[in-house]
């Protein structure tokens, strides 16, 4: 075994599991190794053997790494299979799970990837980030920051839109460091992501059929179970499918201050995706009625994005309201990016939140925020 192996076992937990792991990985993952022990690197992309590409502070480069041929490469997804516990032949050419370490892998095998086989595998720190994680990266600013811990303080429900890659799951973590230590939280997702530095968390992770179809269970019923749970907060790590129904009644009907993510490129596109994936859930409710109650469970919605120099930033942070008359979503830009200026910072735009009147935190004599950290005042919450 490698000493750089050694060395990182030394800080892993030395289950069973993990042992056998890291013995294999040394092995069918040679390659990699290097890769999988630098804290930098944030993706690894392989386009077939000899193509590996990686991801380091938002920059994707090309390494000199290869697999010596496709069947080397074919025999690591095969051990990563193993280990997943997922059938991954040609009537199952697709495999999408998490490693023992926390890593996220998606790999499809040829003919399906018809460059050879494709894996990526992407990494997340073990240790939750805090919110000086994004003021000391200039992802949002200080009385943005204080506004959307303010929110999570008031239970508002907030939906965090993004592409693949823009920060949404980070933004995530730093928001749930506003819960209170004294709340239940649940947490489900399809693959675990997510790192919510409380102790009081039930995580939950779909699953998906075995070989012979048997045994699914989804993120709708992962989210149908969470509401028997007692829970304070509910965290969808992504909506996909028609559990955005079950999200949005379960926000209408008692269960506030719930977070989600969603992949949707402004803060519009996102209530109408959720939209349409509320609709996949075949209920047959009327488009005008589910608008209205998409509006009404959405307190706000923040805006992520990944700039081609691969800085993350929060570039809106809207209100979301219903217009009768037209039927229609009404947003207001609460926080936005002025496109306009090189060095621009997410500003307020003047527009008074509903959330300044809330008796819970009187900011109505001091609206806009001024301290980064004012909702530690609000600790007896």
């Amino acid at each position: 075994m490698t000493t750089r192996a050694v060395i990182s076992q030394a800080n892993r937990p030395r289950t069973g599991r993990r042992r056998a792991f890291d013995a294999s990985l040394d092995f069918f993952l040679a390659p990699l190794l290097g890769m999988m022990e630098d804290p930098a690197v944030s993706e690894i992309m392989i386009n077939g053997p000899d193509r590996v590409y990686v991801e380091r502070a938002g920059q994707i480069e090309r390494t000199e790494v290869r697999f010596e041929t496709e069947q080397d490469l074919l025999a690591a997804a095969q051990n990563i299979a193993q280990f997943i516990g997922q059938e991954f032949s040609d009537e199952n050419p697709v495999l999408d799970g998490r490693l023992p370490d926390g890593s996220r892998v998606c790999i499809v095998r040829s003919p399906v990837a018809t460059d050879g086989t494709s894996m990526n595998i992407r990494r997340f720190s073990p240790v939750a980030h805090g919110p000086e994680f994004l003021l000391d990266r200039n992802a949002i600013t200080p009385v943005a920051l204080e506004f959307l811990l303010l929110a999570v303080a008031t239970h508002r429900n907030i939906l965090v839109s993004g592409g693949t890659g823009s920060g949404k799951t980070t933004l995530l973590n730093v928001l749930s460091s506003g819960f209170s230590d004294r709340e239940r939280i649940v947490v489900i997702e399809d693959t675990q992501e997510l790192q919510i530095p409380k102790e009081h968390v039930v995580r939950l992770e779909a699953r998906p059929a075995d070989s012979r179809g048997r045994g699914r269970v989804t993120v709708r019923d992962l989210f149908v179970a969470s509401l028997r749970m007692r829970p304070d907060r509910i965290i969808i790590g992504e909506v996909r499918r028609g559990e955005a129904l079950d999200m949005v009644q379960a926000m209408t009907s008692g269960h506030r201050g719930s977070m989600a993510t969603l992949h949707a490129s402004t803060p519009s596109d996102a209530c109408h995706r959720l939209e349409t994936m509320a609709l996949m859930a075949d209920v047959g409710l009327p488009l005008f009625a589910l608008r209205r109650q998409v509006a009404s469970a959405l307190d706000l919605i923040v805006q992520t994005n990944r700039l081609p120099d691969g800085r993350r930033l929060i570039t809106e942070i809207s209100e979301v309201d219903y217009d009768e008359p037209k039927q229609a979503y009404a947003l207001r830009d609460i926080f936005s990016l002025p496109v306009h200026l090189a060095e621009s910072q997410l500003a307020w735009t003047g527009v008074r939140p509903r959330m300044a009147d809330d008796p819970l935190l009187r900011l109505s004599v001091h609206w806009p925020p001024k301290n980064a950290f004012l909702y530690e005042s609000a600790e007896g919450r």
